[in-house]
């Protein structure tokens, strides 16, 4: 007897879809039969053509509490996850006060998330200048790796690196790097106001191809593991793919942003798409599409990363005093659906690059999948249905958004944390660990 069987003519396993009944108990998966396979279970729904994938993993995420709690908090942004089909995301060592730079810094983060969290949390640590000695007793507490910025991360608390300081990081533990890769020797001064082409101008792909090299480099000197966030230009692919030929352990993200936004259809003042590196233009697109579908770029996730409204300056419209980031976490899986199959891509790629993958990078091997002892994170998907992007039915803090007004192809309809439908006020979120994975 099962606690829970989910039916879908449409379930996302082993790397296709086929028609399939999922049976749960005590928070994980116990079979995977046929569709009209006999199980008892105490409930039993059929989602009919409603497809059933596995939640997702979102391995980037600004969750800002404590110390930005009015940008976003862990109630509000693992409330947006849950309802875009996410459920389990990793939070960033920044922007919260303080920084995630030590083990007194996490242990205060988690006391804010405790008691909070609608799916599950776990954190990055941050590699700054002067803390490489911090780093293992920081990795033994549980972070997944140490996120490190080659560029002014746009907080003072969090100072870039060098090439020297992040080798020494790598060199102080032997963990998973994830890295912003801008280089600043290539980023322009953007004197305010700002039109976006401006933005854009200050800081061209040359940045990200330089700041790509040193980490590749970094990676080469020390033997050890780096994954470049948030990939926008499409021109440091073909270093990413002769350091994965060398034997490096190199690999990289994108984010929805880059793959279904265009610079030349951005307006002046919009500054809801400032986001560091730029959105760039749809030929760029085409390329981080083309190395998504060929593994050079191994996942998708949001880099989910709100302000207050008043930080945006959309009353001014200017793109050099505005925050750059863009709030997604709970319309990615939606975002990317719909353009992915616009171009001919399937709903099981597109779960291997939101779920499985970004699961895999951090070590979490029982979440991202379906399969006989993975946890029951779960998501009905209606990959037909459409709707409208409304910013005030989203459940960031702060609905701002570039999706705004536009139709969009999947609805999320429910999302399963260890076989319970996450609803109502009830937070069963734990906290992830790296011991743990």
């Amino acid at each position: 007897m099962f606690e829970l069987v989910l039916r879908s003519r449409r379930v996302v396993v082993g790397g296709a879809e086929r028609p399939s009944a999922v049976g749960i108990d005590s928070g994980r998966i116990v079979a995977v039969g046929g569709y009209d396979d006999a199980f008892e279970a105490a409930v039993d729904t059929d989602l009919g053509e409603t497809a059933l994938l596995p939640g997702l993993v979102d391995t980037h995420v600004h969750v800002n509490e404590p110390g930005r709690t009015e940008w976003e908090g862990f109630a509000s942004a693992t409330r947006a996850a849950a309802a875009g089909g996410v459920t389990a995301i990793v939070d960033m060592p920044l922007n919260s006060l303080p920084p995630t730079v030590d083990v007194e810094a996490l242990r205060i983060k988690q006391a804010a998330a405790s008691g909070q969290i609608f799916v599950d949390v776990g954190f990055w640590g941050g590699a700054i200048p002067g803390n490489a000695g911090a780093l293992p007793a920081l990795h033994e507490a549980g972070v997944f790796g140490f996120k490190a910025f080659l560029a002014d991360s746009g907080v003072p608390e969090f100072p870039p690196v060098s090439a020297s300081e992040l080798r020494q990081a790598f060199e102080a533990v032997d963990a998973q790097f994830v890295v912003h890769a801008e280089d600043p020797d290539h980023l322009g001064e953007l004197p305010g106001p700002a039109s976006y082409a401006a933005f854009l101008g200050s800081r061209p792909p040359e940045a990200e191809h330089a700041a790509v090299a040193t980490a590749i480099d970094a990676a080469r000197v020390t033997g050890g593991r780096v994954h470049i966030l948030h990939l926008s230009a499409a021109s440091a692919l073909p270093l990413i793919a002769a350091a994965r030929a060398e034997g490096l352990r190199v690999t990289a993200e994108t984010c929805p942003h880059y793959l279904t936004l265009d610079a030349a259809h951005i307006p002046d003042g919009a500054t809801e798409f400032k986001c560091c590196p730029p959105i760039r233009d749809a030929a760029n697109a085409d390329q981080l599409w083309q190395a998504l579908a060929d593994g050079l770029i191994t996942c998708v996730v949001s880099d989910h990363s709100p302000c207050t409204p008043e930080l945006k300056k959309r009353d001014t419209g200017d793109f050099a005093a505005a925050w750059g980031g863009i709030a997604s976490v709970q319309l990615g899986l939606p975002v990317i659906w719909s353009a992915a199959r616009a171009r001919g891509h399937t709903l099981a790629e597109v779960t291997e690059w939101m779920a499985h993958r970004p699961a895999e990078l951090v070590g979490l091997h029982e979440k991202g999948r379906i399969a006989v002892g993975a946890d029951a994170d779960l998501v009905a998907f209606d990959p037909d249905d459409t709707f409208v992007v409304e910013p005030a039915r989203l459940h960031h803090k702060n609905p701002v958004t570039p999706y705004a007004g536009q139709k969009l192809h999947g609805v999320v309809r429910t999302t399963w944390l260890r076989g319970h439908a996450v609803a109502g006020d009830t937070a069963r979120g734990r906290f992830l660990s790296r011991r743990d994975a």
